[in-house]
């Protein structure tokens, strides 16, 4: 009797516990409202198909040469990013020269020295807190017969972070600034062991402890194998891996504007790529950033010179663009920001 009662007992407890976790999820569920939502929408509707594509197919010229990290295509492919921020009339924190140079010794090799770039739209409640919308600028370079242009690898993260600064900027100049700062960051070196993410996370602009998040963009303008019959997905990894919150926030930001399948199996612990651990988000993590890396998974022109723009899904790295832009407006306009209550 005596073993009954403190089996009753435990049963009791452990259902009571995940009561309050239910009813604990469901009040975080209930709170993330886009109060905005009409603001948003006009916002979110000015990024387009059209002007994503200009921006890949721009991004993925042979000019630039496959963009090797500290190359002289990557050198003009990050001006390239320079002069659209001034012609947008967004801002650096650094000031005019926009690059935040990596010296060569931070490289291994024969990498020579390279640059982040760094623009953003400043807060008008909390500007020195800050949302990070990265991508990566650099690829795989060329040989004596083909250039690696990487259209997907990552001009279609590179376009997304460029259209969503116009977007916010429009926003800013209508009277519709953010509360807090948004940062939108081109990172050099992810193919050489993310070194541009490492380097600032190591000498940041804004310090790790102000920084509320970092959206990090790597691939969004293909469909996998997988998803061959239902294209309509993007994959998320690591919201839910610092920040409940945040995880919550992305599948609100998804439900009010774009209705995507957000496919979380490549988040997983036993998923034997360990994407987690691969691209520019983690060096946030690291830090205690809360993160999402958005992807759409290898395909057969991953890290291929076939990586071409023609082969962009327009429409979907549009819808897969508001997602993420979404996601920004609310973290950054919300009146507390995100709180870190898990470890990475």
């Amino acid at each position: 009797m005596k073993f009954l009662l403190i089996t009753l007992s435990l049963t009791l407890v452990g259902s009571c516990a995940t009561l309050r976790h239910t009813e604990k999820i469901d009040k975080l569920k209930e709170s993330i409202v886009f109060e905005d939502s009409q603001t948003v929408d006009s916002y979110i509707n000015t990024i387009s198909k059209e002007e994503l594509k200009n921006h890949v197919y721009a991004f993925s010229t042979d000019e630039f040469q496959g963009r090797r990290t500290g190359e002289p295509g990557h050198h003009k492919a990050s001006k390239f990013l320079k002069d659209y921020y001034i012609k947008e009339q967004i801002q650096s924190p650094l000031g005019s020269k926009y690059y935040q140079h990596i010296p060569k010794s931070f490289f291994s090799g024969d990498i020579k020295s390279s640059q982040n770039v760094i623009a953003y739209v400043k807060g008008n409640e909390f500007p020195e807190e800050v949302v990070i919308i990265s991508a990566h600028s650099d690829h795989e370079g060329y040989t004596d017969t083909e250039i690696y242009n990487g259209a997907d690898d990552n001009g279609s993260g590179t376009a997304a972070v460029m259209e969503m600064a116009q977007a916010f900027k429009k926003a800013a100049l209508e009277g519709h600034g953010p509360k807090r700062s948004i940062v939108f960051l081109h990172l050099t070196g992810e193919e050489v062991g993310l070194r541009g993410s490492r380097y600032y996370a190591k000498y940041p602009v804004f310090s790790m402890k102000n920084t509320v998040a970092n959206l990090n963009i790597d691939m969004i303008g293909r469909v996998d194998d997988a998803h061959k019959n239902n294209p309509n997905y993007i994959y998320l990894i690591g919201a839910d891996r610092l920040s409940t919150q945040l995880h919550y926030i992305s599948e609100a930001a998804n439900a009010q504007f774009t209705n995507l399948e957000l496919d979380y199996k490549l988040n997983s612990d036993k998923d034997p790529n360990r994407y987690y651990f691969r691209s520019d988000h983690y060096n946030f993590a690291q830090e205690g950033v809360p993160v999402i890396f958005y992807f759409n998974g290898e395909h057969e022109d991953y890290h291929q010179p076939t990586d071409t723009p023609e082969k962009i899904d327009y429409a979907l790295l549009e819808k897969r663009t508001k997602l993420i832009f979404a996601t920004a407006w609310y973290l950054a306009n919300s009146e507390n920001r995100i709180i870190v209550d898990q470890d990475y």
